[in-house]
């Protein structure tokens, strides 16, 4: 199988790319579920943009500097927020219907570390909204087609060209080429106990980046969303309860009624993410807790089930009658601020491959993402991509591929292995870290990583043996990420060095040596 371009990814990223590059050629999109499985289909909270002459784009720079604690790109960081507009005004066009007010104005709202209300929303439904808009978009159009439930095992590269991807098919590694391939895969937040994240989010675009010789940078900084629903999981993650609660009025208190979050910073719950779940995290520490709770009396019914239906009713069917009733929550796994390293135009190192969204590295969150920052930049750095493409970017020639006929030995450890790493990476390579921790879970990781690359040529390949693999490197590059950072800052907290350093004022990139393992199984 052969097309133009190949898109890896079914979330607003690779959605966008496709039909902006559509124009010019065959898109294929693999996605290895349901086309609407995605992070962006979680995503309740909106996008961050500047809709309000209240605002201004200066402004919202400052607040995504600050949040990053120093490690922002600020030139990408510019480009994310002065394009921003256009791209709200291009879903709109195509059908995405953001929350008004009576007078037509924009319904904004104010998240953790806004100085002011800037998130256009649809609801708590945002990002479900926005996936199923453009997924019509998407299936309506003649050049483009989905594919399903494909895993793809591997990147196709030669001599720092990509030309497509392996995918997993009755044990065999089959080639599919594209004139150019787009990787928007998503993040990793499944190598935590806790996460956010469906269960497709393993972090398979960046570990097979990883292992074509991709720079990876900035693992270390894992945002963990502060409020998750604690003591149920819905389809494998934990449910989501957006900022927007807290930006309402909603806070966080110990299960005796005590509110807490001002010990911890002046604006409360309202501080940026890093902070609220830290917070969070040594508050249950410090007393022994399983959980805290988010205390929601201060808001009205009506606002809640009017501006929350999402929320309201998943609460009411778990029997939590809000607002009466306090919710348990506990920090989990959401967002990656690292990932494959790309240039404001979404060029990797590796020649024809591209990369936005989770996946990719832009620079703008540095050490910790502003809140509803994340489908900004997803759209506004998809739609660069595009234009570079359809502008600047040459054709590979053309080159086959041969199938490859996987071994016939079963390997029995995989959800094993993978309930432990996931424990191991919570208790270890969590909130709070120290170097002890991140010595043990480097080590325990590499054991379980080198023991299975040695065996893998000779093992019966499936999709649960990949998806451990690009885990096990996944949870490595952030492990190995951490230890190299001396320092705490923004996401990454080490009790070990707890100031930040001026030495560290740096992207932390990992760059695979080709003779070290993992290596694709091609190259073998």
């Amino acid at each position: 199988m052969t097309t133009d371009f190949l898109v890896l990814g079914s979330g607003i990223s690779g959605l966008i790319f496709a039909l902006k590059v559509a124009a010019k050629g065959k898109v294929l999109i693999l996605t290895k579920k349901e086309s609407a499985e995605s992070n962006t289909n979680y995503a309740q909270g909106g996008i961050a943009s500047v809709l309000s002459p209240k605002d201004s784009p200066e402004k919202h720079i400052e607040d995504t500097l600050k949040a990053g604690d120093g490690l922002c790109n600020k030139h990408a960081v510019e480009i994310m927020v002065n394009e921003g507009p256009q791209r709200i005004k291009e879903l709109e066009s195509l059908g995405v219907r953001f929350a008004r007010n009576p007078n037509g104005s924009y319904n904004l709202r104010r998240e953790g570390g806004h100085s002011l209300a800037r998130v256009a929303h649809v609801g708590d439904y945002t990002g479900f909204k926005v996936e199923k808009t453009l997924l019509d978009r998407v299936r309506s159009h003649p050049n483009i087609r989905i594919m399903q439930n494909v895993f793809v095992a591997e990147l196709i590269v030669r001599d720092g060209t990509c030309y497509g991807v392996y995918v997993l098919e009755d044990n065999k590694l089959v080639p599919v080429t594209a004139g150019l391939t787009f990787l928007a895969t998503g993040g990793a937040g499944q190598v935590y106990r806790y996460t956010t994240n469906p269960t497709i989010a393993t972090g398979d675009g960046l570990a097979m980046a990883y292992r074509v010789g991709a720079e990876i940078a900035n693992l270390e900084f894992v945002q963990f969303h502060p409020t998750t629903l604690y003591g149920y999981e819905i389809e494998g993650r934990n449910f989501l309860l957006t900022e927007a609660l807290r930006g309402e009025g909603a806070r966080l208190m110990t299960q005796d009624g005590r509110h807490f979050m001002k010990d911890y910073h002046p604006q409360g719950e309202l501080a940026p993410r890093d902070i609220v779940s830290r917070a969070i995290y040594m508050e249950m520490q410090k007393y022994n807790l399983p959980c805290v709770y988010l205390d929601l009396s201060s808001i009205p019914k009506e606002r809640l089930s009017e501006s929350f239906p999402q929320i309201t009713t998943t609460l009411w069917q778990l029997n939590i009658n809000i607002p009466d009733d306090p919710v348990p929550v506990i920090p989990a796994a959401h967002y990656l601020c690292g990932g494959v390293k790309t240039d404001v135009w979404g060029r990797t190192n590796i020649v024809n491959l591209y990369a936005a969204g989770e996946v990719a590295c832009t620079g703008v969150h540095g050490a910790n993402r502003l809140a509803s920052n994340s489908l900004l930049e997803a759209l506004v750095f998809a739609s660069r991509a595009a234009e570079h493409v359809l502008t600047e970017a040459a054709r590979p020639e053309e080159k086959t591929f041969q199938v490859i006929t996987s071994g016939d030995k079963r390997y029995g450890h995989c959800s094993e292995i993978k309930d432990e790493l996931r424990r191991l990476m919570w208790t270890h390579v969590g909130i709070l870290r120290n170097d002890r921790d991140l010595g043990v879970a480097r080590d325990k990781i590499l054991t379980w990583l080198n023991e299975l690359e040695h065996q893998l040529p000779q093992l019966h390949t499936t999709r649960e043996l990949f998806e451990l693999r690009n885990m096990l490197t996944v949870a490595y590059l952030i492990t190995e990420s951490a230890s190299n950072r001396k320092e705490s800052r923004g996401l990454h907290y080490n009790v070990d060095h707890p100031s930040k350093d001026p030495r560290y004022v740096i992207d932390t990139v990992i760059i695979k040596p080709p003779s070290d393992l993992p290596v694709p199984l091609y190259m073998r």
